[in-house]
């Protein structure tokens, strides 16, 4: 199993940014998807978006498209989220995951991943 450790959740004002880092330890296959999800006390877990380590590809939810950037750097072992043009509906506990499991079109489900960090707590205030 995959062990994550996310860093990086800050609080900020709408409109800024912030980058949170996810270090991925314990790798064993050579395909993953790594995904981030938030979630807001009361609520469900909340797919943000997801990137497949083989090909590169990285998918997003409607509601930080164009905003929100996903990346990993494979040699350091490392996911990242970059986000940009913060609004307070972003303030949340964001998750970093990992699977290996083989999800059409892609895994975006909490149960879709057997991984979990910790979590990083993002503030935006208005």
């Amino acid at each position: 199993m995959v062990q994550l450790v996310e860093s990086g959740g800050d609080s900020v004002q709408a409109g800024g940014s912030l980058r949170l880092s996810c270090a991925a330890s314990g790798y064993t296959n050579r395909r993953y998807f790594m995904g981030w999800f938030r979630q807001v006390p009361g609520k469900e877990r909340e797919w943000v978006s997801t990137t497949d380590s083989l090909s590169g590809t990285s998918y997003y939810a409607d509601s930080v498209k164009g905003r929100f950037t996903i990346s990993q750097d494979n040699a350091k072992k490392m996911l990242y989220l970059q986000m940009y043009n913060l609004k307070p509906e972003d303030t949340a506990m964001y998750y970093c995951a990992a699977t290996a499991q083989i999800v059409f079109p892609i895994p975006r489900m909490p149960s879709d991943y057997n991984s979990w960090g910790q979590g990083t707590q993002v503030t935006v205030s208005s």
